[in-house]
């Protein structure tokens, strides 16, 4: 049912929040010696109704990040593809794969072989090429997904050898602290394996998805070309404290 005081709660936090992000981002990539219009801006709308997402359509938001499958397509089911690029940017099950590819349009979070061989596999059988970037795992976290930094230039390339996945770049999450050493060490390895798969193939794409509302000034400075904005943007997912 649409709420519509729900909605103008969140046009309203939207016409304060999302000038700030975007400030925040021209900044960081001013100081990078970058324009603003080389990073974009991914809306996490993880947790949010679908008024969030309404409003944030009506802001002029076309990309929103999703990382539950189920949530996920039934926000597609009621929102739609038209007027908007879908980003499944959590862990996706193999066995979830087929009901994944039937709603996004790229796929962030190829963390294994497996998985991307099974993405293949389904996208052959319909005849399309998927999107994806491939999740590496650049902070040394054992909890993080994603291939490890010196496996990472292997499966890049052997992903984008693959005849229906585009590789268009790189994934990849920070851990959640205050360290600036630690947080442009993760963002930096992030963008010499892509710098150094790039060097050796043409078929892997420029793209760096990597900084969140915590630590997007690092992420955009040290290469981000897309941050993933959720808690900065929406506030906090109604009824917990944290988010994107």
């Amino acid at each position: 049912m649409y709420d519509g005081s729900e909605a103008g709660e969140y046009a309203a936090r939207l016409a304060e929040t999302l000038p700030r992000v975007r400030d925040e981002i021209a900044a960081a990539a001013a100081g990078a010696g970058r324009t603003p219009e080389s990073v974009r801006l991914l809306a996490v709308s993880k947790g949010h109704p679908l008024e969030a997402i309404r409003a944030a359509l009506a802001a002029g938001l076309g990309e929103l990040g999703e990382n539950r499958v189920a949530e996920l397509a039934g926000k597609v089911e009621a929102i739609g593809r038209e007027s908007v690029r879908w980003h499944m940017i959590g862990h996706v099950q193999r066995r979830k794969v087929g009901g994944v590819l039937e709603v996004v349009d790229c796929v962030q979070s190829v963390d294994s072989m497996r998985l991307a061989e099974r993405i293949d596999r389904l996208a052959a059988e319909s005849g399309r090429t998927v999107e994806v970037l491939v999740q590496v795992n650049t902070s040394g976290e054992a909890a993080k997904g994603g291939f490890e930094a010196d496996e990472a230039e292997d499966a890049v390339l052997a992903i984008a050898g693959f005849g229906n996945v585009r590789v268009e770049g790189l994934m990849t999450m920070a851990p959640f602290v205050d360290d600036e050493r630690v947080l442009r060490g993760t963002f930096s390895g992030a963008r010499r394996i892509l710098e150094e798969v790039r060097r050796q193939s043409s078929e892997v794409g420029p793209q760096l998805s990597m900084g969140m509302s915590n630590d997007l000034r690092f992420a955009v400075e040290e290469g981000s070309t897309m941050v993933r904005i959720g808690t900065a943007l929406f506030g906090a997912r109604p009824g917990l404290a944290g988010g994107a």
